[in-house]
């Protein structure tokens, strides 16, 4: 693990490295050589990173950080002399480098003042060169490398990038490799955060009548056992499925959460598309095909609504990918070591939490992640499920109850869900935990009063799911004050409460039907 090294510090070291040198172990010629101020300890590795204030060097104790005010360096690999320009690498999926976080520099030289210089790369990507407005002198380099999820965190691993773009989770072998590698848990939030929404969308042409289709429906279609419209209710023609490649991009969710979960595999009918652009193409020339695309390169294609056995149906909104109602809804995930960033390295990643930010995401096409509300009147279908699907065990008057505690209130567009039969909190809800908390801390809610208010799927006895549903909304509650770190609870007043399985978002009969149901709704009053 990756340790910061003050003076105090590295006198506890002095016994063995005096032990070491007294024992008269020749040091190897390595790249840097840091002595302290007072001469009296040596350190001998190779310098990985340098940031202006501290050193990084992979030392036989293994890497260590360590503060530059305290040592002197000498060496090869010594950073010069002149002004410091801090260098740092975002490597991972295309679709994020080429487009998201080239939109996302650009704002934060702007926001601070810069000016930018950019160049594309042949085979790699872009580097952008901020410059100071008034001197012009350079005082950064960020270099974007288009490359895939996997390959950025093999990037990553190697030292060879200081963030990660991608556009699933990092797997259990890339999280222990990470941790083995010193680069710490990238499971917390302190190393994981959602860049941006997305969402997985079945386009038609336009003009088809089959306006909904359930999940298994859709895993039958690219498994090749649905093979005409007709069998969903359309004209009687045969289906031609479509998709992009099934490693890049949202494929390999697709294949997980899609195909996997229903047993299926995928057919040799599909067409594999090489881009999103031209899958839309695609749709827009074949009346009977059907696309699995994102939401934000949907194109003039026609959107399908999920739909289950019981009814409902879930419609691909903005408004419903932010707040993860929409049930494949594609979170993009920025992965970070556990290391220090040079200073400009940990301001973009602050001026990324900003409404300014969260501004130039939605003019990049994607869905962003500011904080809207929306009123109680606005909640119609939604209250409509509720008393459609209320069993004997949701009683008239706990639904009146609902109703008299949520009027004259609004609904926050984040929510929290979990994972499955736990109150343990999924990866982008641990990032929505940190939303919450620089929006308290910030004023925001000042002299408001924040509800979080807990929902379950219909799975077992109906006082069971009001009971779990408030220990969940207890549980995020709680996680959210921990993250708090300068804040008066007197600022704001925080309520608990839950109703259980009294307001689903879409049918218990399928595994997303019920994950969708499983969450933590902020009301504010």
């Amino acid at each position: 693990m990756t340790r910061t090294v003050s003076n105090t510090l590295l006198r506890l070291f002095r016994v063995a490295i005096a032990s070491v040198l007294i024992a008269g172990s020749a040091a190897q010629a390595q790249d840097v050589t840091l002595t302290s101020r007072d001469g009296t300890i040596e350190l001998t590795g190779y310098l990985l990173t340098f940031d202006g204030e501290f050193y990084r060097v992979d030392t036989e104790f293994g890497i260590l950080t360590i503060d530059s005010s305290g040592v002197s360096c000498d060496g090869p690999g010594c950073p010069s002399l002149g002004p410091f320009v801090a260098e740092l690498t975002i490597s991972g999926a295309h679709n994020m480098g080429a487009v998201l976080f080239p939109a996302l520099v650009e704002g934060f030289a702007l926001r601070k003042g810069y000016a930018l210089k950019r160049e594309e790369i042949q085979g790699v990507g872009t580097l952008y060169s901020l410059l100071e407005g008034g001197t012009g002198q350079e005082v950064a380099r960020f270099t974007i490398k288009l490359t895939t999820s996997s390959e950025g965190f093999a990037d990553l691993l190697s030292q060879q990038a200081d963030m990660v773009l991608s556009m699933r989770q990092a797997t259990t072998r890339e999280r222990s490799l990470a941790r083995d590698a010193g680069l710490g848990d990238l499971r917390i939030a302190r190393q994981s955060r959602v860049a941006a929404l997305d969402a997985l969308v079945p386009i038609v042409s336009p003009g088809n009548p089959v306006t909904k289709i359930s999940i298994s429906q859709l895993a039958a279609i690219y498994a090749g056992k649905i093979q005409n419209w007709s069998e969903l209710g359309g004209e009687d023609a045969p289906i031609t499925p479509y998709m992009m490649d099934i490693e890049e991009g949202f494929g390999p969710v697709f294949m997980q959460d899609v195909i996997a979960a229903q047993g299926a595999t995928l057919s040799d009918r599909v067409v594999i598309h090489p881009t999103s652009r031209t899958l839309a193409d695609a749709i827009a020339r074949d009346p009977f095909g059907i696309a699995m695309t994102t939401y934000t390169q949907r194109g003039s294609g026609e959107v399908v609504e999920l739909s289950g056995g019981c009814g409902f149906s879930v419609h691909a909104s903005r408004a419903s990918i932010k707040s993860e109602d929409y049930p494949l809804t594609m979170p993009m995930f920025l992965y970070l070591p556990e290391r220090r960033l040079p200073q400009v390295g940990r301001e973009f990643l602050s001026y990324l939490r900003t409404d300014s930010a969260q501004f130039v995401t939605r003019r990049a096409g994607f869905v962003d992640q500011a904080l809207t509300r929306q009123s109680i009147r606005a909640q119609g279908d939604r209250m409509a499920n509720a008393v459609s699907t209320a069993g004997e065990e949701v009683t008239l008057e706990e639904l009146q109850r609902m109703v008299r505690t949520l009027n004259g209130h609004e609904r926050l567009s984040i929510s929290f869900r979990f994972e499955g039969g736990s109150t343990l909190l999924d990866a982008p809800s641990r990032s929505n935990v940190a939303l919450l908390a620089e929006a308290l801390e910030s004023g925001r809610f000042d002299g408001k009063q924040l509800s979080f208010i807990g929902f379950s799927d219909g799975q077992g006895a109906a006082e069971q799911n009001r009971n779990l549903s408030e220990r969940r909304a207890r549980a995020v509650r709680d996680q959210v004050l921990a993250q708090l770190e300068a804040f008066d609870p007197a600022r704001v007043q925080m309520l608990i409460d839950a109703f259980g399985e009294a307001m689903p978002m879409a049918c218990d009969d399928s595994a997303w039907g019920r994950s969708v149901n499983r969450r933590v709704e902020i009301w504010v009053n």
